[in-house]
Order: structure tokens, then C-alpha cells, then sequence
């Protein structure tokens, strides 16, 4: 394995960084002035937009990537260290037409869309003229297990009728948001195993019935964007809205996943990076008690830490992104690197962010930082996506299985009377 960046990788990353450098950075005060202002989003979006979409930087996320589609498809690997980057900047990834949850609803329509559907739905987001939603978890069922859902979707005529209520959809509340991929428990749900009882189908947020309930601020974190609640009854879609094969729902959920969290750990890779770099020069800064902050031992500690869990957790993610371009890895295996990443990167950022709040004192606290952001954002990854527990329970599961394969063969490590006994005796 080899996670250094390829050519490529170098030249799109140069690229990207020049880029942010010269184009969003000086516009970061005014994006944050326009949320608190209410304006949503921000004028000057569009324009940078067309501008990155110019300029190929576009679309960068999708490996299988058609050259009639807009855009320069990477490979995971190749992508990695664009989307750390992009992190550091939590709303840069919109300019690139990057940003989640669209970037996981543009890869399941480009695998299991028809080609009605793809016109309709997939070729706007690829050109980011639209905005998405997934709605899959609910708040009357533990959603964790996925299995638990109720919203129900049955057949009536030549329609799909919707029933229930979602809730934390991310996107929902943008002002462009126009289609909301939704995962339903099947009419006939009794007839089939716990993981063919649900399907996905498309439904236009305007559709007569659909209603998006509010915005849930995360840990007092209103995004703009939203995660929201929303209700639907009695919602009619045709039948032509059902999104891949029926009752296939459970395996598509996890097909769109498993790249979506690699994304989202390297965005959170790249937020502790700059959070550690926050902290580093705010420590040479700073003075207390007769020295610098930087030479308390225990800030030192903190420092050394982040930069050992950031580069540990950044390998490991680097590696699922090998697995994911190169397909060698049984199902199994591939599910529980995902989770395993999952639950590192939900750890480093809590742990990386509170330390330099730390560092930063009362300001750490404050939005005159993006630590107080980045914080609030990874307490969440401990429980979106799957909180940190179900995905603790697939890699141990992972490792039984592996242990109830190889039974009996670790024997020969033990040291017991018996075994002293029958080893052989070598001769002079």
C-alpha cells in the first residue's frame, strides 16, 4: 500500500489550495456575516461556483464519472487530501459541488438510477443547480438500526403513498433544496427479511404533503442548511419514483455510506489539522504565569497528542480509500474499516478541538474562532451516521469472525505444563 499522493493527487491539490487561498478565504468574514444576517445563501456563491466549476475543480468526489458529466472525477484515494482540505473551510466544499449530503445522493443516483431519473434528478446536481436531502433517520424508532424504520411507503394505483416522519435531514432547509431521497419501510414489509423491508424513493420537497417541520440546531448550532424534521401524509410520488430495485433500500444505504464517511473523516482530518495549528500559535503567543504557554509541559503534551492521533487517524483513513479504489476486500472486511474510521475520526475531533479550546482559553468558546464550530460538529459525529457504539459492535464482530476461523491455531503461543512437556528437543 501506498497513501503517498499521486501525481495527480499533488497537481489538484496545488490547484484546489490556490484556489481557496485567493477566492473563499477572503470571503470567509462575509459568508459568516450573511448566515448571522440571514441571507442564504450568500450572493456571491454562485459566482464562485462558476468560477471553480471554470476552472475544473468540479465534481472531484465521483471516481465513475462519465466524460459526458460535468466535472473531474478522482479516485478515493486522489480525493482524500482534497477533501481534508476542503474541511478546513466547512463551507468550501459547496464551491466544488462537494458538499454532503448531495455528494453521497449524486453517487447513489449514478448507481441505481434509471435513466428518466438521472435526467431529472442526477444531471442538475452534477451541474449544482439544485440542492438534496437524505431522509432516512426518524425519531420514534432507535435509528441506529436501520431495520427499525417506519415510514412507510405503499402501493396504490399508479402511485407510491408516504407516511411518517424524519428527522436531523440534513440540507433540507436550503433554499435550493428540491429532492429528498427517502428510505420507507415496504407495504408488504412482513414478507421479507429484515434487510429487504425497505426501499428508497424520490420525492420532490414540494410535493402536496411533505412538510419540513423546523430546523434542529446541533448542540445549539443552527446551520443554515438545516437538519430538519419533516412530516409526510399522505405524500403521492408515481411509481416510477421508486429509486433501484425494491426492497434493496438496506444495501444501498450502505453502498452510499461507506464513501460518504470517508469524505467526512478527511474533513474532520482537516479541521483538527487546523485546529492544532490554531493552538500551536496561540501558544507561542500567549503568556501565563511567568512563560509562554508554549513551554508548559502540559500544553507541550496536548500538542505532541494531536499530532500523533491526527496522523494515526489520517493513515487509517487513507487506507480505506485504498480498499475502496482497489475492491480487493471481502464485504465484511470493507464494513468494518468503515466503521472503524467512523469511530476515530467522531474521537480525534473531540478530543483534538477540546484541547486547543483549552489552549484558547474563553476565545475557544466564542465565534471569533471556528473551534467552537468544529467542536459542536464532532460531538455530533459520535452520533450521526450511526452512533460510535453500532459501529464499535461491527468491527468487534469483524474480529470474532476472524477468530472463529482460525480456531485452535494460536495453540502454540501458550506456555502451558503440557506444552513444555511434548516440545521437541533439539540435538547437539
Amino acid at each position: 500500500m501506498d497513501f503517498s499522493p499521486s501525481p495527480r493527487a499533488r497537481q489538484w491539490h496545488a490547484r484546489l489550495q490556490a484556489f481557496i487561498d485567493r477566492y473563499l478565504l477572503p470571503y470567509n468574514a462575509a459568508w459568516h456575516q450573511c448566515v448571522k444576517d440571514d441571507v442564504f445563501p450568500p450572493p456571491f456563491i454562485d459566482d464562485l461556483k462558476a468560477l471553480a466549476k471554470e476552472e475544473g475543480l468540479w465534481n472531484m468526489f465521483l471516481p465513475d464519472l462519465k466524460a459526458s458529466e460535468p466535472g473531474t472525477g478522482l479516485s478515493h484515494l486522489d480525493y482524500a487530501p482534497l477533501a481534508e482540505t476542503m474541511g478546513r473551510l466547512p463551507w468550501a466544499a459547496e464551491v466544488f459541488n462537494c458538499n454532503a449530503p448531495d455528494s453521497g445522493n449524486m453517487e447513489l443516483l449514478h448507481r441505481f438510477a434509471s435513466d428518466a431519473q438521472k435526467q431529472t434528478w442526477l444531471a442538475p446536481l452534477l451541474r449544482g443547480e439544485i440542492r438534496s436531502a437524505f431522509a432516512m433517520s426518524e425519531p420514534d424508532v432507535a435509528s441506529s438500526d436501520p431495520t427499525n424504520l417506519q415510514t412507510t411507503m405503499r402501493s396504490d394505483g399508479n402511485d407510491w403513498v408516504l407516511n411518517g416522519r424524519k428527522w436531523f435531514i440534513t440540507g433540507a432547509a436550503h433554499p435550493r433544496c428540491q429532492l429528498l431521497i427517502v428510505m420507507c419501510r415496504n407495504g408488504n414489509a412482513a414478507e421479507q427479511t429484515a434487510h429487504q423491508q425497505h426501499s428508497m424513493v424520490l420525492v420532490p420537497l414540494n410535493t402536496p404533503g411533505v412538510q419540513v417541520v423546523r430546523n434542529i440546531p446541533v448542540v445549539h448550532h443552527r446551520a443554515p442548511e438545516g437538519h430538519c424534521e419533516i412530516v409526510f401524509r399522505q405524500v403521492r410520488v408515481p411509481k416510477d419514483h421508486l429509486l433501484g430495485a425494491w426492497g434493496q433500500g438496506f444495501a444501498m444505504a450502505q453502498a452510499r455510506l461507506g464513501t460518504g464517511r470517508v469524505h467526512h473523516c478527511m474533513r474532520t482530518i482537516g479541521q483538527c489539522e487546523l485546529a492544532l495549528e490554531l493552538s500551536s500559535e496561540r501558544a507561542l503567543e500567549r503568556s501565563a504565569f511567568g512563560k509562554h504557554l508554549s513551554d508548559q509541559s502540559n500544553v507541550q503534551d496536548w500538542l505532541a497528542e494531536s499530532r500523533l492521533e491526527i496522523d494515526q487517524a489520517r493513515l487509517l483513513v487513507l487506507k480505506t480509500a485504498w480498499m475502496l479504489d482497489f475492491g480487493k476486500a471481502p464485504a465484511s472486511e470493507m464494513r468494518a474499516q468503515v466503521s472503524a474510521i467512523k469511530v476515530v475520526a467522531a474521537r480525534l475531533q473531540t478530543r483534538v478541538v477540546d484541547r486547543a479550546m483549552q489552549v484558547f482559553g474563553a476565545m475557544g468558546l466564542s465565534p471569533d474562532t471556528p473551534l467552537a464550530y468544529f467542536w459542536t460538529w464532532g460531538r455530533a459525529m459520535h452520533l450521526m451516521d450511526g452512533p460510535d457504539e453500532v459501529h464499535l459492535r461491527t468491527v468487534a464482530r469483524h474480529e470474532l469472525q476472524k477468530a472463529r476461523q482460525r480456531m485452535g491455531q494460536t495453540a502454540a503461543y501458550f506456555t502451558t505444563p503440557e506444552q513444555m512437556c511434548a516440545q521437541p528437543h533439539l540435538s547437539a
